[in-house]
């Protein structure tokens, strides 16, 4: 599968969807003023994803070296919420296809509504997430 990225602007995060760099990450802001043309790609990149694996080819994910997500957002609006949660709703069929998947949630410690947002973003999926807490830096 082809290599999607996104470039982060101020307003958008960088995406990095890389079967073959095995790197699949959305950090940055999300608060983009398309949210549709941000996140539609991604959205069908997973799902041909998904197409494929269930077609046979699993690209290596095993339990060893799962499909890992990682999300590192300082900021999202409810609009990328929204279609944060269509892309877990693609990870959870990737799971429940066996496909080993892990969605890694980074939060500044500093930020605990951070966490909460991504721990309710994992029960509204039905997914568990690792939450990976960050120091903030001092400047």
């Amino acid at each position: 599968m082809e290599r999607l990225y996104f470039s982060p602007t101020k307003n958008t995060p960088e995406l990095l969807l890389s079967i073959e760099e095995n790197i699949f990450s959305i950090s940055g802001t999300s608060r983009p003023e398309d949210v549709r043309l941000l996140y539609y790609p991604v959205i069908d990149w997973l799902k041909k994803l998904v197409d494929n694996m269930l077609n046979g080819n699993h690209y290596n994910f095993s339990s060893d070296n799962p499909f890992k997500l990682k999300i590192d957002l300082s900021y999202f609006n409810s609009s990328s919420a929204k279609f944060l949660f269509d892309i877990f709703t693609e990870l959870k069929s990737m799971s429940s296809s066996g496909i080993p998947v892990v969605v890694e949630w980074y939060y500044d410690n500093d930020d605990p509504e951070l966490k909460e947002a991504g721990e309710d973003m994992a029960a509204m999926a039905g997914m568990t997430f690792k939450y990976v807490g960050k120091e903030v830096d001092e400047e």
